[in-house]
């Protein structure tokens, strides 16, 4: 009884201590719980409500020198995952080995079952990882049903750690490597032809790297339909699906996929460090043990990970990034996304030099949105873009390459993100057109 009264105290004391950490590094926030959407609002009607969104800012502590403006990186913690993440922090160095070696495995089973629930799959068909890269690249790396003379095949738009897995296996598996080039514009028919078209004129590829929204256009492909082509001719496919989760309405078995890989440190707003690996009932034999471990039996789908000692505070704070996340719900989510990104691009599109490189269907693009100033498409050109916005400007962007047409600027609002904020970014277009002009 002394223990288990300890052990309460030491509880108590350890919440206690990170709440009044949080309280007084942001005494602005009233009350750190996760924010509702009200019941029965329409999304697209909510999306345009100021008023509410302030409520949802005043969660997230950004910095005031700039307007942030490149949220795929990393989507920062509101205040209620934040002080989740403390305690939890504090937990963990308190407790150190005594809480990895007791309770944290029946812990963590419990938030992966929290997970899965949420994700709309089984717990046994998911494996915990440091993000989304580490997940992906172990499906990439353990996918074992290639053979010499196969072949693999990925995207101009894909990421640029996946597409490197991909070339990997070349010498791994002994394949060819497979690449296309998204067109531009893109339209939802002409991505389809241009995988259909792929597919056909290279019978000997095997496995395919898709991804759901990337992280150089913002480009949403129609992950369903290019599976279900892929099946039927006999191309497995693993789906990039880390900038996609949080930020679109949609379920894993919307995407028919059996391969997939996630991240919660993005548009989840879990902390750093925290993504997961999908693989299909059935499937976890196509997928290798990590070096070949051990510590959990061969069928079992976490055998496909094995990142050592982990910090286990991002896993521990999940349930309350969830929470958030299911209290706004992803609908109002992906409608305030695409209405900020909205706001921009229409503007964007009355600049004449300006190329917007994402379509205005709302079924391709969420929050990312990337442009060009017609004629600058290397590095240094956009760059140099990037860096006017932010010097002369305050506004954080982010270059990003590797596509066949040349570089470009992305833009990504957040939750945060005010209309004040696109609007400001509008109208620096409207300078740097003029600057960058050809």
């Amino acid at each position: 009884m002394t223990l288990s009264r300890r052990r309460l105290f030491a509880e108590i004391a350890t919440v206690a201590a990170a709440l009044g950490a949080c309280r007084a590094a942001h005494p602005e926030v009233e009350d750190p719980t996760p924010v509702a959407a009200p019941a029965g609002s329409d999304p697209m009607a909510l999306a345009r409500d100021e008023r509410f969104w302030r409520r949802i800012a005043r969660q997230y502590q950004v910095s005031p020198d700039f307007t942030n403006l490149e949220n795929g990186y990393y989507g920062i913690m509101p205040e209620p995952v934040y002080c989740e993440y403390l305690r939890n922090t504090r937990r963990l160095n308190d407790s150190s080995s005594y809480l990895l070696r007791t309770t944290y495995k029946g812990e963590e089973e419990r938030v992966r079952e929290r997970l899965a629930a949420v994700a709309g799959v089984s717990k046994d068909e998911i494996a915990l990882t440091r993000g989304g890269t580490e997940a992906l690249q172990n499906l990439i790396a353990g996918y074992n049903r290639l053979r010499p003379g196969d072949a693999v095949m990925y995207a101009d738009v894909d990421y640029y750690s996946c597409q490197y897995a991909f070339n990997w296996l070349r010498d791994r598996r002994g394949v060819d490597v497979v690449t296309i080039s998204i067109p531009e514009p893109p339209t939802r028919q002409v991505v389809l032809n241009t995988y259909a078209r792929a597919l056909h004129e290279h019978p000997r590829v095997k496995l395919l790297l898709l991804t759901h929204i990337n992280n150089r256009t913002g480009l949403v492909v129609p992950v369903r339909e290019v599976v279900a082509m892929a099946r039927d001719a006999g191309v497995d496919v693993i789906v990039d699906a880390a900038h996609s989760w949080g930020q679109l309405d949609f379920a894993i078995g919307d995407l028919n996929a059996d391969f997939a890989g996630f991240s919660l440190h993005k548009w989840m707003n879990a902390p750093l460090g925290a993504g997961f690996l999908y693989i299909r009932k059935g499937r976890t034999a196509d997928i290798d043990r990590f070096l070949a471990d051990e510590v959990h039996p061969a069928d079992d789908v976490r055998s496909r990970v094995h990142s050592g000692t982990l910090d286990i505070a991002p896993f521990l704070t999940l349930p309350v990034a969830l929470d958030c996340h299911l209290a706004l719900g992803a609908a109002a989510k992906q409608a305030r996304l695409r209405y900020l990104r909205d706001c921009w691009v229409s503007r964007a599109r009355q600049i004449g030099n300006v190329e917007v490189l994402t379509p205005d269907d709302p079924e391709m693009y969420g929050a990312i949105t990337s442009f060009r100033i017609a004629g600058r498409t290397s590095e240094a050109d956009n760059v140099a873009i990037a860096d006017y916005l932010m010097d002369t400007h305050r506004i954080f962007t982010v270059r990003r390459g590797g596509l066949a047409k040349g570089d470009c600027v992305r833009v990504t609002p957040a939750l945060y993100t005010s209309v004040d904020d696109v609007n400001r970014l509008a109208s620096a277009l409207v300078d740097v057109a003029h600057r960058f002009r050809s």
